[in-house]
């Protein structure tokens, strides 16, 4: 089970790919970053167009081209990348995904998810895209689904 959508999670894979292998400098191609995280190309390029797009990554265009991730962005909490792809419901949203849910006016699950819901917050919200870089270079952590 995830919480986050299908576009999202490749969203959040393809940035620490990108970290990962740009941290030296140098720039990762489109087909690089798909096979990387084992995702399809052309779903790939409209989610790098995205990122793109909201500044979480940068590009160049032609044969010295790719992608790349600059200073600034790797200090960039991950709940930027989850905010674009699927908005802020999981950081305010209601577990029963009722409009009106409050403290005023609970959903059956209001006061346990809210202490859930509170501590995925303050992860994305306090966790930067650089954090996972050292483990990704180390080989302690990997971004494949079915990696053996």
């Amino acid at each position: 089970m995830a919480i986050f959508s299908k576009t999202c999670e490749y969203a959040i894979r393809a940035v620490f790919f990108i970290a990962y292998k740009t941290s030296e400098g140098g720039r990762v191609s489109l087909k690089d970053v798909a096979a990387g995280i084992d995702t399809a190309e052309l779903y790939l390029a409209k989610i790098l167009q995205a990122l793109s797009r909201a500044g979480i990554i940068s590009s160049f265009k032609g044969p010295n081209g790719g992608f790349f991730i600059d200073v600034d962005a790797l200090n960039k909490p991950i709940s930027e990348i989850v905010e674009t792809f699927d908005g802020n419901d999981l950081f305010v949203g209601c577990a029963l995904g009722l409009k009106h849910c409050s403290e005023i006016n609970p959903c059956p699950l209001h006061e346990e998810f809210a202490v859930i819901r509170n501590k995925i917050s303050d992860l994305l919200k306090t966790t930067t895209i650089g954090n996972f870089n050292q483990e990704l270079l180390t080989g302690l952590l990997s971004l494949k689904r079915n990696n053996i």
